[in-house]
Order: C-alpha cells, then sequence, then structure tokens
C-alpha cells in the first residue's frame, strides 16, 4: 500500500514549463521519497504535474539509477498501476562535521538511512591537516559498505561560525583556525570531485533534528546547539534561515554580562562564555578533572557532581532569558536544546530554567511544551550536513516552486480571460 500524505499537508507543486525540469525532478523525487511506492496517477496528483511529464521525468529518473520499479498494486479492475520508489542505492551524500576537537563522517542514502558513521579526534583544526582527513574519512567510510557502492550525491560540510567576520579573533578552543578567507567549498569539491554545501553546525544541526529527531513535526523551530560552543539554528517553514552570509542565529557571541568572562571571539560576557561545553569543561578542570570527554560527562552528571549541578544552574540562568527573547522575536512552535551534551543533563537544564519568562509563547492553547530537548544527540550536526545536499537533490526550493504556482495561476487567469 502507498503511504498516504498526512492530513492538512499541502501538496508538493510542480511546473509544466520545461525551463522548470530541473526543480519538477526534485518535486517528483520529494513525492516518491515520503509517499512511495507510488504510482504515476498518485504522484501527478500530489506534485500538480501532468500524467505525460510525471511519467517523463519518473522514467529518466528511473534511468538514473534514483527511482526503482517495485511491482505493480494490486487494487481494482484492469491493468494494475506500476510502483516506484526510491532507489536505496541510487546514490548518497556524505555529512562531515569540523568541530574544533574531532571530525565526524557520515554516509546517507537518498532514502534517508544512514550506511556507515566515523569520528576521530582531530589534533589540529586548521585547513591543510583537515583536508586529508576528510578525503580519508570518506573513502574508509564507504569501505565500510557493501558492493556496490552507491555514487557520492554530494557532500555536505559544517564547521562552527562565525563565518569571515573581521574584529572576531576566530582564535581559540571552541573556533576553527586558519579558515578565515579559506575557501572550503572550492578546495573540498576539486579535492572529492564532487558537489560541497558549506553550513554553520547550528543550523545544520535544526535540519538534522528535524528531518531525524524531536522537531519531525515542527516546521517553524529554533535549536540551541551546545557543540564546543554555543549556536542557534533557526527553521522557517520547514527551511533553514541562514541570513545574509550564513552567520545567522550567532547566539553564543551575545552579550549577557559587561565585563564578564572572556570570549574566544575577543569579547567579554558572551552567552558562550557561561553556557557551552567548553565554559562547563572549564570549570571541571579547575576542580582538577581534565580532559573531559562525553562519556566522562554522562558519569559525572549521573553520580551529581556538584560542578556539573552548579554550571547547570548557571546556565539555566542565562540561556532562560534568551529562550524568551527568540520567542518573541521568531514565535516558533517551539525551541529546542541539542548537541553534545548527554540526554539527562539537557533534561535538567531545560528543567532548572522553568518557570520560562513571560513571552508571546504563553498562550492559553497550547499544547506542546515551549522548551524541549533533542532526540539525535552527539551526531546531530553530521546527519544536517549529509542532508543539506539530500535537499538540494531530492527537495523543492520554495521560491522556485512559489513561482511556478504563481505562473500556474497567471496561465489559468489568462485562459479564463
Amino acid at each position: 500500500m502507498p503511504r498516504k500524505a498526512k492530513p492538512g499537508t499541502p501538496s508538493t507543486i510542480g511546473s509544466n514549463p520545461e525551463r522548470n525540469r530541473s526543480h519538477n525532478r526534485r518535486v517528483v523525487l520529494d513525492v516518491v521519497r515520503q509517499l512511495g511506492p507510488v504510482g504515476r496517477m498518485e504522484i501527478s496528483r500530489h506534485a500538480h504535474l501532468s500524467t505525460q511529464a510525471v511519467s517523463n521525468i519518473v522514467e529518466d529518473l528511473v534511468a538514473d539509477g534514483l527511482l526503482i520499479r517495485t511491482g505493480r498494486l494490486r487494487a481494482g479492475r484492469g491493468l494494475p498501476p506500476i510502483q516506484f520508489d526510491v532507489n536505496p542505492n541510487g546514490g548518497m551524500t556524505a555529512g562531515i562535521e569540523i568541530a574544533a576537537d574531532h571530525i565526524s563522517t557520515l554516509l546517507v542514502d537518498i532514502g534517508g538511512r544512514v550506511r556507515a558513521q566515523r569520528s576521530i579526534p582531530l589534533p589540529q583544526n586548521d585547513p591543510e591537516t583537515v583536508l586529508p582527513v576528510i578525503k580519508a574519512e570518506i573513502e574508509a567510510a564507504q569501505a565500510q559498505l557493501e558492493p556496490p557502492v552507491p555514487q557520492l550525491l554530494g557532500v555536505g560540510v559544517v564547521m562552527p561560525g562565525p563565518f569571515n567576520v573581521e574584529g572576531m579573533t576566530s582564535v581559540g578552543p571552541t573556533t576553527l583556525s586558519g579558515w578565515f578567507d579559506f575557501d572550503a567549498v572550492a578546495r573540498i569539491g576539486d579535492m572529492l570531485g564532487a558537489p560541497v554545501t558549506l553550513e554553520n553546525d547550528a543550523t545544520a544541526a535544526a535540519v538534522g533534528e528535524r528531518l531525524h529527531g524531536v522537531a519531525r513535526n515542527l516546521k517553524n523551530f529554533c535549536l540551541i546547539y551546545f557543540g564546543q560552543g554555543l549556536g542557534l539554528g533557526i527553521m522557517i517553514d520547514g527551511r533553514p534561515y541562514r541570513g545574509a552570509n550564513g552567520n545567522a542565529g550567532e547566539i553564543g557571541h551575545v552579550r549577557v554580562a559587561k565585563g564578564g568572562r572572556l570570549c574566544s571571539c575577543g569579547q567579554h560576557g558572551c552567552l558562550e562564555a557561561y553556557a557551552s561545553f567548553h565554559s562547563l569543561a572549564q570549570k571541571l578542570a579547575a576542580a582538577g578533572i581534565h580532559g573531559i570527554d562525553y562519556a566522562e560527562l554522562e558519569r559525572l552528571h549521573r553520580e551529581k557532581h556538584p560542578v556539573v549541578l552548579a554550571w547547570i544552574e548557571e546556565a539555566a540562568g542565562y540561556l532562560a532569558p534568551q529562550v524568551a527573547m527568540l520567542e518573541n522575536l521568531f514565535d516558533p512552535e517551539a525551541i529546542v536544546l541539542g548537541g553534545v551534551l548527554p540526554p539527562g543533563l539537557l533534561e535538567d537544564l531545560v528543567e532548572a530554567m522553568q518557570p520560562l519568562p513571560l513571552s508571546v509563547a504563553r498562550r492559553r492553547n497550547r499544547s506542546e511544551a515551549r522548551l524541549i530537548h533533542g532526540r539525535t544527540g552527539g551526531l546531530t550536526a553530521a546527519l544536517g550536513a549529509a542532508a543539506l545536499p539530500l535537499l538540494e537533490t531530492m527537495t523543492p526550493r520554495l521560491d522556485t516552486a512559489h513561482a511556478a504556482e504563481r505562473e500556474h495561476t497567471n496561465e489559468e487567469t489568462s485562459l479564463a480571460g
């Protein structure tokens, strides 16, 4: 049986003009990914494309190996329609998260299934060190797969921001060194021979949480992302909001304490200096606990270590007003806390932020919590990275879809006149 769209879910809109063929391919792929196995008539209905256009596109996608025929649906009289589904071996994307102290690599097929994952520490995080590691890690991940290995459709690369901001030092334990004015997209793309999409880690993490985690049913939300530092991913109408230069959401560098602690960006009193993995690691180091990793932090939290509990209270005090500010700015369905912190610690952080300050989110008819913790853990940003080229390949761009819808409406109006 084909999977049906949820009631109230708007259909993806295709466009019949030939110049929009690339967009229409993404529309068809998106419909099949969501509903498959599915027949041509059903695709045509959801994509708002003619049956002939769908038939031509489907045959092209089958020839390209992106779709497969799955047999015929037995229903009613006459010849049953042929069903199509996404080919799990038709292609895959790589997600690369370059963090301050490690690099994570995921391979995800076009059906959205993780096929391989790796994570290794980085002794240095400058471009000349990192680039050969990226190539080696993708090759090592591909070597884990049973043949035939799907073609690499694209690579998503994410790293902590901000990108190319004058006056910010970008030197320190929460940042990457040597990447200012470095053309990462061109250099990595040339090295791998594949299209590359670059994103900041918090925005990618929001995409990962939207596709794989607690935000699957949310179209408008903010993700406060705990990496080594602190970032913010913003999703508006199901799409990531990046800003003019890819730096939207640098909440870690909002000043919350005048003349406060020194931040790696060069300012004093940034939120990141009080509410981040690095700020917690600094407090633990001052107590004689050095080189903390995820497993060690999870154990310390489980044992209610006083330094961890004190950090939760302090971080909650600085974060709660920012949550209310984000609600007033973006009116999201919810705000998600996610990243490298253990789930239990995130739960306690959410609890410590209660009661949240008054904002536009306090509605009488509200059914969902204002603040929730993520489900995808430390791989959130890498999952989002792998999804970025997948979105480019399989998800219609909203501006193209809206333009096509307007053109279709104008054509109908013209014919009616």
